[in-house]
């Protein structure tokens, strides 16, 4: 799985940057556009937040997990429909800006986490948290289907009879050769753009397909609904991009302040050259990477 430390390089740097460019709780996780790409992003992202409670048989006064919770956008949306929600984070610079915005995300890692202490909760979700959590070093020790079971046991274990559990995921669509990746790969091949990817994501490893997920869940999960959203996040990295890029003098001090990190960071050098190659839309224009979304019903004992 991700660390601490990985997921703080994953998206601590972004922290002024992001919230500056996309809002005090913009979603850093893929859209709902549904081929509908009039809409703008915010109104994907909220139809999203609708499409995902509906999923879930949300109701006001329900108790909802959030793991990975990012910048808050699934806690306070849950909130603003009447719902207590509870978020899981490994970024510290996210759980501080959800504190200091009132909700209550956690810097806790879901693997070590005490179910007692978290309490149950009516439905839990997990939107971009789950390509986190397991490690290319887990996958070659053949860890991956264990972690992914533990985590279906973990909601398993905090859940009611017919709670329901939402999942969003990038996926593999075709998993490279692992010994090919490379950033010595011919410039712009499959491998070579999967290579700088794994530079913006380290410490993750994606799931094997749809069916991985699935198969994983099925002792304790059945599925009631999937909808797959490779269009649309390919259309949500255009409009970040967009707000990125959009000049506001205010984002040039974030901007500074990185200069220390390039100077002594190779790693980091790599993060910003793949995200200027715009690697990330890339692997899901070539179907190397595919992204689900899906509804699970705890079955009953």
């Amino acid at each position: 799985m991700a660390t601490l430390n990985e997921i703080e390089a994953t998206y601590d740097y972004l922290d002024e940057l992001f919230r500056l460019s996309l809002g005090p709780h913009g979603d850093f996780t893929g859209a709902l556009f549904n081929g509908d790409f009039s809409k703008t992003l915010l109104e994907a992202q909220a139809d999203k937040h609708e499409y995902i409670l509906k999923g879930i048989n949300f109701e006001p006064g329900d108790r909802i997990l959030d793991v990975g919770s990012g910048w808050g956008p699934m806690l306070r949306a849950i909130k603003q429909a009447g719902g207590n929600a509870v978020g899981l984070t490994l970024s510290p610079a996210q759980a501080k800006w959800c504190e200091q915005a009132g909700l209550d995300a956690r810097l806790q890692d879901w693997k070590t986490a005490d179910r007692g202490s978290l309490g149950t909760f009516d439905g839990i979700v997990s939107v971009g948290a789950f390509e986190h959590f397991c490690s290319a070093e887990e996958y070659l020790a053949g860890w991956q289907d264990q972690i992914y079971q533990d985590f279906f046991a973990f909601c398993y274990d905090l859940l009611p009879a017919g709670g329901r559990l939402y999942l969003q995921t990038m996926l593999w669509g075709k998993v490279p050769d692992y010994e090919a990746i490379s950033l010595k790969a011919p410039k712009y091949s499959d491998e070579w753009v999967v290579a700088h990817v794994k530079k913006i994501f380290p410490g993750s490893w994606l799931p094997q397909g749809f069916d991985h997920v699935v198969r994983t869940a099925e002792p304790r999960f059945k599925l009631i609904s999937e909808n797959n959203g490779r269009l649309d996040y390919i259309e949500t990295l255009k409009r970040w991009g967009e707000e990125f890029y959009k000049p506001r003098l205010a984002k040039l001090l974030p901007v500074l302040k990185w200069g220390p990190r390039v100077v002594s960071n190779q790693d980091f050098r790599y993060q910003l050259l793949a995200l200027y190659h715009g690697t990330v839309s890339e692997v899901f224009k070539r179907e190397i990477f595919t992204h689900q979304r899906m509804v699970f019903e705890k079955r009953e004992t």
